[in-house]
């Protein structure tokens, strides 16, 4: 199966890279610049792609983008502290973003004779974001069917959409993926910064897969209180 990835440099996305190109056949990487508060995950992603010999695509979304407006991830709001269970985290959603992205992707899938795209999106992303949801994948899928119908065959492969991001841990543990080489954090500092909703995600994931995170956060304990709090 050719498969191309969305790939945001994250934990996640750089995980579902090193799987395809374990069990499939992967033939690029792409990303989105949509203006989002930092492009340091780009830069993890180029990485990636690097490590992986393959071709890395970075879309100029920043026109679209810059009416995408209201999210903590493009405007000049504040990333909230906390854990992804709270209400407060809605802050963070980019209204039809992946919509978007995943329409470019297949766009660019059919025009190389990709078998498929892959999207990381997973169990814990469902609470917050409405195009995270099996839901949301299936019916893109359907509609991308119909939009490319007798010109190309496109899948929608998710292959995390129903399990927890611990889970994505264990398999890019099996995979031998180099965490210390992805990017979560929301905030885009030095380090993780250990308190936004993605670092603490991150964080109780590695507990929770029981496996060890190589990961530098200015606030690494934080975790445990808002996971607390959470439940």
């Amino acid at each position: 199966m050719k498969t191309i990835v969305i790939c945001s440099g994250g934990l996640d996305s750089v995980t579902l890279a090193d799987k395809i190109a374990a069990e499939h056949s992967l033939v690029g990487l792409v990303s989105f610049d949509y203006g989002q508060r930092h492009r340091k995950e780009l830069d993890f992603a180029a990485r990636a792609a690097r490590r992986l010999g393959v071709k890395h695509d970075i879309i100029d979304m920043r026109g679209i983008g810059a009416s995408l407006t209201g999210s903590a991830l493009t405007d000049d709001v504040d990333v909230p502290d906390g854990h992804y269970a709270e209400e407060t985290m809605r802050i963070t959603v980019v209204p039809n973003r992946n919509a978007i992205m995943l329409t470019i992707a297949f766009g660019i899938a059919a025009a190389r004779g990709a078998d498929a795209v892959a999207t990381a999106v997973h169990g814990g992303d469902h609470f917050i974001y409405p195009d995270c949801r099996p839901a949301f994948t299936e019916a893109f899928e359907a509609m991308q069917k119909q939009a490319l119908d007798g010109y190309a065959d496109v899948s929608l492969y998710t292959p995390f959409v129903r399990v927890p991001k611990s889970a994505i841990v264990e398999e890019g543990a099996r995979l031998g993926t180099d965490f210390a080489q992805t990017w979560s954090c929301y905030k885009g500092g030095e380090n993780h910064c250990g308190r936004c909703g993605t670092c603490v995600e991150r964080r109780e994931a590695f507990d929770l897969a029981g496996v060890t995170d190589p990961t530098v956060y200015d606030d690494p304990d934080f975790w445990k209180a808002a996971v607390e709090k959470a439940r």
